[in-house]
């Protein structure tokens, strides 16, 4: 006896899957599950094996390979039958074993509350990256349960479409699949917002036979001028909008039905690239074209593989339709995305692995997703900033910009050129110093526009991104690389300030050994603290006293009466301050003292005194590049006074963009800080930089921090440090 069901399932897929091996494999998975589903019923009602079987026969549409199809007959067998993982393994192979696992992890996944929504689709959006396959096989899902979702409760229609169209529907939209995409929209409008869903319906009906007969009596006329122009080998199709399309138009951008330009459309099939400029030519010659409403998708398709030419005319009778040309391939991948390009064919055989190779040369973003999983993996990033980073990034991303060399980039509206900067690569992000757009210079804030040539200027002495950047860029992306850099940057600045105080408090009490991490483990594993750098850090963060570090390498009593003794010492000792310098060095009543010119050290700094043979003690900042050639046994411990009311002399450098009002900008933020200028120079480079030193007089490194960070606010600069000699 014939099963109808089955019948049915074999016509969708007879036509391209042939080998009869692949056949009986599909036939056996089919009625294990048939087997395994008996007597369960879907909520409408129907035999639970309907389900799967649908899903299954969209997925032969998009020509799907015979393990994708088995996957989605079995994918709820294991999670809602006694069947086991194994026991697919056993039947099955590996490979139709791990779909199934993937797609039923996907569907164990619990949507209840905003946290646990993000986790999930987190772990959906890394098993695409894993196998896109599963979730080709999830959307199916998806789409046949849109299609069956009146049985469910008001609630669950709820939740289940906005989850649509907040995921599955972008996805599909990604993928390329537009015929699964706008379906997978209507329905889930109906039930999102169900007034616009039948306002929308009931207009695009109410005159339905007027614009069908306005559409054919467009086609009838291209018809004629393509047969004219002995034009051959073409196929023209009429068109209205899908549902949620004009409803987007009428609800984001506040326009009325009748305004809405690209209602209609004729779709318009060749056979050639060079056929579908022809074919253009022929309809601007002989219809009004509307301006700014050509776009050219066959030279620069858009990420998901798209490719056509569109343009907007008017007819005779007054009425705006919407032209599409495009190949017969094109249209197949307009319709189908990737699945067109991946449809199953039986003399090719590829790895999964080669597939996903594939996918990811044919469509960039999904080579983004893949780095982003990737990230996750190593900087263990939350859940709902991973979902908010790909949905902000990659799925409504709006905004197409050009590399110099013509390569597309998509970004999320309202993007700057240092979101541009971090998609390209993470190291042309910390090194970006300013940007041309179309040729021309441009504030690091500029808003980057569809069309943009973007070229992003690197420097490699460039101290990376500031804590401004954070408001400037739009991309989760580029937010999560700026914060990963000024992290580390920070904690190596912790580091070595946490090093540098405890060699400090080691030379003080005559410590020579070092310490390792055994030592530090031995001691301070209760403090979670297990490595020296560990130990280094968070004496840097004070969280931690150099003192106690001491104590545990001299022992405790020991640490006791060396604290005594040099309590004794100091009390011995006369503390003076110079009075030019406002330098402390314990021990000497009258030192000869200068501050060094070359780094120009200001209270606040860290500071030592090197004893020279000329001119005395000069004290330098501990981070004057010239300290690093110093022989230790001529270095002193200084410190500052905490009574200083003098002013310092310091450099500054700021690095710009050429431009004519930068200089006097930098000198009205000085002066706006009540900052006194000494001296000014600037000058400009081949590469049209304009370098401003300025030397400042300056109570503290605290106050030049504050200056610095108001410098780094003025328009077109990129670099603001302290300057050496």
């Amino acid at each position: 006896m014939t099963d109808p069901l089955y019948t049915s399932l074999c016509e969708s897929f007879r036509s391209y899957i042939e080998r009869e091996s692949d056949i009986k494999l599909i036939e056996k998975a089919y009625f294990l599950a048939k087997d395994k589903h008996e007597g369960q019923a879907r909520k409408s009602g129907e035999p639970y094996i309907t389900h799967p079987v649908a899903v299954a026969k969209i997925l032969t549409e998009l020509h799907s390979g015979p393990a994708t199809i088995i996957a989605a007959l079995l994918h709820d067998t294991v999670e809602d039958t006694a069947l086991t993982l194994k026991d697919v393994e056993k039947m099955f192979g590996t490979d139709i074993a791990q779909l199934v696992d993937g797609v039923t992890k996907i569907g164990k996944l619990s949507f209840n509350t905003k946290a646990s929504q993000a986790d999930n689709h987190q772990k959906m959006l890394l098993a695409m990256a894993k196998d896109i396959r599963v979730v080709l096989i999830k959307i199916a899902d998806r789409l046949h349960n849109m299609r069956t979702l009146d049985s469910m409760s008001p609630e669950k229609q709820y939740k289940i479409a906005t989850e649509t169209l907040e995921i599955y529907a972008p996805l599909a939209h990604r993928l390329g699949i537009f015929r699964i995409k706008a379906e997978l929209e209507d329905k889930a409008l109906r039930y999102t917002d169900p007034p616009m869903y039948y306002r929308v319906s009931n207009l695009i009906q109410a005159k339905k036979s007027e614009r069908e007969k306005s559409i054919n009596k467009v086609i009838e006329h291209i018809n004629g001028l393509f047969e004219d122009s002995e034009l051959k080998n073409f196929e023209i199709k009429g068109r209205i909008k899908n549902i949620y399309s004009i409803y987007k138009k009428m609800v984001r951008d506040e326009r009325e039905f009748e305004d809405i330009y690209d209602l209609l459309a004729v779709r318009i099939t060749v056979d050639r690239i060079e056929t579908c400029y022809q074919a253009l030519g022929i309809i601007h010659a002989n219809f009004t074209p509307i301006p700014r409403r050509f776009k050219d998708y066959i030279a620069v398709p858009k990420p998901n593989m798209y490719q056509s030419l569109h343009t907007t005319v008017l007819s005779e009778e007054g009425t705006l339709f919407e032209v599409q040309i495009r190949t017969t391939e094109m249209d197949d991948i307009a319709e189908y995305g990737i699945a067109a390009h991946w449809a199953y064919k039986e003399n090719k055989q590829y790895s999964k692995e080669r597939e996903q190779f594939e996918i990811a040369q044919k469509l960039k973003w999904y080579g983004e997703l893949l780095k982003m999983s990737e990230d996750t993996d190593e900087t263990g990033g939350g859940a709902e900033e991973f979902v908010g980073t790909v949905k902000g990034d990659i799925l409504d991303a709006n905004v197409y910009v050009f590399t110099p060399k013509g390569e597309v980039i998509e970004l999320p509206k309202g993007s700057t050129p240092i979101d541009f900067a971090y998609r390209i690569h993470t190291d042309v992000g910390n090194k970006m110093v300013g940007a041309l757009v179309n040729n021309r210079i441009v504030p690091l804030e500029y808003e980057l526009n569809t069309g943009d040539i973007v070229s992003v200027k690197i420097n490699k002495n460039s101290f990376g991104p500031s804590e401004d950047w954070l408001k400037i860029v739009k991309s989760s992306h580029a937010k999560h690389k700026i914060k990963g850099y000024l992290n580390m940057l920070n904690r190596d600045r912790l580091i070595q300030m946490g090093k540098e105080q405890l060699e400090r408090e080691f030379t003080a009490n005559k410590i020579t050994d070092s310490i390792d991490d055994a030592f530090v483990k031995k001691h301070f594993e209760k403090n979670m603290i297990l490595t020296v750098t560990e130990l280094h850090l968070e004496i840097g963060k004070g969280n931690l006293s150099t003192k106690t570090v001491v104590s545990k390498v001299l022992g405790q009593e020991t640490d006791r009466e060396m604290l005594l003794q040099r309590q004794m010492e100091k009390a011995s000792r006369q503390l003076t301050t110079h009075s030019e310098t406002g330098v402390v060095i314990e021990g000497l009543s009258s030192p000869q003292l200068k501050l060094a010119n070359c780094c120009l050290p200001i209270p606040g700094d860290p500071i030592i005194g090197y004893v020279s043979k000329q001119s005395g003690i000069v004290i330098h900042a501990t981070f004057c590049p010239n300290c690093k050639q110093f022989e230790e046994n001529r270095l002193i411990e200084a410190f500052w006074s905490p009574n200083i009311t003098r002013k310092y002399a310091t450099w500054i450098k700021i690095i710009g963009t050429n431009r004519p009002t930068l200089v006097p900008d930098v000198i009205t933020t000085v002066n706006a800080s009540s900052i006194a200028i000494a001296e000014i120079s600037a000058m400009i480079t081949q590469q049209l930089e304009n370098i401003i030193k300025i030397k400042v007089s300056i109570t503290s490194a605290q106050a030049l921090e504050t200056l610095m960070v108001n410098l780094r606010k003025v328009t077109d600069v990129y670099l603001v440090e302290r300057d050496f000699k």
